[in-house]
């Protein structure tokens, strides 16, 4: 019996990889299992030496260790595009999303805007520049902590309108998704995995690495708000 093979991933990725997980075991006979947390923290733990087998990381981040050394060589590959999404409280009315304009009041008219510390905390925040927001809503942005989904500020009452990876909001409860962002506002994320350079076993891991990137792991992705990436979207 192999050993199982061990991967870390972002929270933006969890619930796919664990669906997936669950199909390489039954249907390939390939047992794996990722290890979630803060995007931050799980390269922060990489460049610190984790010894694992899988890495799946946003694609900044995934370029940045692969230029580091501290994955496999080759080994990098796209995987998914997941759409950052808008939602508020459930029971709340939604507001529009139809076109810029609508954004701008769904945001102006919030009392708290809730994101994260992964990528989509990031373009959110180069987004509200470009809409010449960023400092009329300064005061009211509220950051999840690491590994915390940024919906969760919805039901605690911290925020009343969130924008997080459609993935990390679809299952929450107290939560309503509106939708993804309009026209060039729309914010998306790429997320790659690898084979890691301490990897105990290269060959296993890369073999698994390939049905994540299968089109039968595509179609168990889409249920999970996620879309496969194109080839020359990698690096």
């Amino acid at each position: 019996m192999h050993r199982e093979l061990v991967g870390l991933s972002s929270m933006a990725t969890r619930p796919i990889l664990t669906e997936l997980c669950g199909h390489l075991r039954l249907a390939h006979g390939i047992p794996v299992r990722f290890e979630s947390a803060g995007g931050v923290e799980v390269a922060r733990r990489v460049r610190e030496g984790a010894e694992a087998d899988l890495l799946v990381l946003a694609d900044g981040a995934m370029t940045a260790l692969d230029r580091e050394g501290h994955l496999r060589p080759g080994t990098l590959r796209p995987l998914w595009i997941s759409q950052v999404v808008a939602a508020v409280p459930e029971g709340t009315p939604a507001p529009a999303l139809g076109s810029t304009d609508d954004l701008r009041t769904a945001l102006t008219s919030a009392t708290g805007i809730a994101y994260s510390t992964g990528p989509s905390g990031t373009a959110l925040l180069d987004l509200l520049h470009r809409l010449g927001l960023a400092d009329v809503l300064a005061d009211r942005l509220v950051q999840a902590p690491p590994g915390v989904p940024a919906g969760s500020l919805l039901s605690s009452g911290r925020a009343d309108l969130a924008f997080q990876q459609h993935s990390e909001l679809m299952d929450l409860p107290g939560v309503t998704v509106v939708g993804p962002l309009p026209g060039d506002t729309a914010l998306t994320s790429l997320f790659g995995g690898a084979v890691l350079a301490t990897a105990p076993d290269p060959d296993r891991a890369l073999a698994a690495l390939g049905l994540l990137a299968s089109d039968e792991a595509s179609r168990l992705a889409a249920g999970r708000g996620m879309e496969p990436a194109k080839p020359d979207r990698e690096g």
